[in-house]
């Protein structure tokens, strides 16, 4: 049985730099059937429109604000706001000028489980560098260095 993940987002807050960006939390665990995170967006940053094919979105505000742009509606988000992104919607987050705090929960995606191998297999590369900082999309390519979705440069490769 998975042991429970408590925390306080006032904990996390005061845990960090105020300028940092990025996820602040997620959940972790290999045998998981969620994704969470808790994300910060600085102020006036967002990502450009993409869809995400794969699984729908829950988002909520935790504090700031800015807009959603979900298949060209737009809504302003203040705390509290709760919405549903579906699964094949085109979305953009941009976050306010007091900056954007959201939390995202979804189903886990296929391919970030891992997998077992044999000792004449080589394992797979964790595919956790391929997340998005900036629209947390996940790269398709193991071999990606910028989002498909917004253009962010992602994380180098852990050796």
């Amino acid at each position: 049985m998975r042991e429970a993940e408590v925390t306080t987002v006032a904990g996390l807050l005061a845990a960090v730099a105020q300028g940092e960006s990025g996820a602040l939390w997620r959940l972790e665990g290999a045998d998981r059937q969620l994704d969470a995170n808790l994300v910060r967006h600085l102020p006036g940053t967002g990502g450009a429109a993409y869809t995400e094919d794969e699984v729908d979105v829950l988002l909520v505000v935790v504090a700031g604000g800015g807009t959603l742009t979900l298949d060209g509606t737009t809504s302003r988000l203040t705390p509290g706001f709760l919405g549903l992104l579906p699964r094949g919607t085109s979305r953009a987050l941009l976050a306010g000028p007091e900056g954007l705090l959201v939390l995202t929960a979804h189903r886990r995606r296929r391919g970030m489980s891992i997998g077992r191998t044999t000792p004449t297999t080589a394992p797979e590369p964790c595919a956790l560098h391929a997340v998005c900082p900036r629209c947390h999309r996940h790269a398709i390519e193991a071999d990606a260095r910028f989002c498909s979705g917004c253009g962010t440069p992602l994380p180098p490769r852990a050796a």
